[in-house]
């Protein structure tokens, strides 16, 4: 007959992470957090504090005060520290940056044993390492996508670091390539469990429910899973330093920026650049499409200079 053992230790475990993952970011929805920015960041703008908004309009809200002050400091609304004085006054504790609570079951099935399975079963199958780099916490970020074949990244600007402007990448590019050189680029992505990647499906999937594209997570803490795109953003940092804003970025701004990264030749490639190799793989045309160039070795800039010539 069969049989189950209790093993006290590992149910305890596993009860823990699933009540830290439940308690952690933010307990609100895209679509709830941008109707309360429309309503709270204007009111704050105009000099009032977040105590005296909730307190005249105590209908329109459905989390607390303090939750409010939380969602400001994390950079989720429009609305700033700046934009009130006392609050600016007072020394920040120092905090993990505020994030959307990200729904753990989109990672059924998609989880790293699950990617080393289903390369085990697509051996010749391409993979792109996605990822993200923050500027200023709040404003603009990077959507980065890493070619593992060919060492290419390509990257996009995004207003808000949300899981619909991914989305709003995704079809675009699907729009722009087609069905068939769309799914020929993106077989498999590999990710982190960002919330901006919390919505696998709508990323899988498009408008009419064919499959473009199959995601896997790489586990919690483990982003050397997925090294080739975390070593590369390191020329992202030699160009744009840790801490600095990207605000004032636009995409040509990005394009130049991987422009110079990806001719910069390799060892890896045998003194090869990615662009070069991307283009015996997939055509240069995708990337004159995309907005990259190819640049002179000896005209490659790898610092802040780049972007005040």
């Amino acid at each position: 007959m069969r049989k189950k053992y209790y093993i006290h230790h590992q149910a305890h475990k596993a009860y823990r992470i699933t009540l830290v993952e439940a308690r952690a970011g933010a307990n609100l929805s895209e679509d709830e957090l941008l109707e309360l920015d429309e309503f709270v960041s204007p009111l704050i703008q105009k000099g009032q504090s977040i105590h005296h908004v909730i307190a005249n309009n105590p209908d329109e809200f459905t989390v607390s005060e303090k939750s409010v002050y939380r969602y400001v400091a994390g950079g989720l609304l429009k609305a700033r520290n700046i934009d009130m004085p006392r609050v600016c006054r007072l020394k920040p504790r120092r905090a993990k940056p505020l994030e959307h609570k990200v729904d753990s079951t989109c990672r059924i099935g998609r989880t790293y044993d699950d990617y080393k399975a289903y390369l085990q079963q697509h051996s010749d199958v391409s993979v792109v390492e996605m990822d993200s780099v923050i500027g200023r916490i709040g404003g603009k970020v990077l959507l980065t996508l890493m070619f593992k074949s060919c060492d290419l990244m390509l990257a996009f600007i995004r207003d808000r670091n949300t899981s619909q402007s991914v989305i709003d990448i995704f079809n675009h590019l699907y729009c722009q390539f087609g069905v068939q050189t769309f799914r020929t680029m993106f077989p498999v992505l590999l990710t982190d469990n960002g919330s901006e990647f919390s919505n696998p499906a709508a990323l899988e999937l498009d408008g009419q429910g064919l499959r473009r594209t199959t995601i896997f997570y790489c586990d919690p803490c483990a982003s050397y899973q997925k090294p080739n795109v975390e070593l590369n953003h390191e020329f992202i940092r030699k160009i744009l330093p840790q801490g600095s804003s990207f605000d004032h970025l636009m995409q040509n701004d990005i394009n130049l920026i991987m422009s110079h990264i990806n001719s910069y030749s390799r060892v890896k490639l045998n003194d090869r650049s990615p662009f070069e190799m991307f283009a015996f793989l997939y055509g240069k045309g995708i990337l004159e499409k995309l907005g990259l160039r190819i640049i002179p070795a000896n005209e490659i800039i790898l610092k802040p200079l780049l972007l005040r010539k």
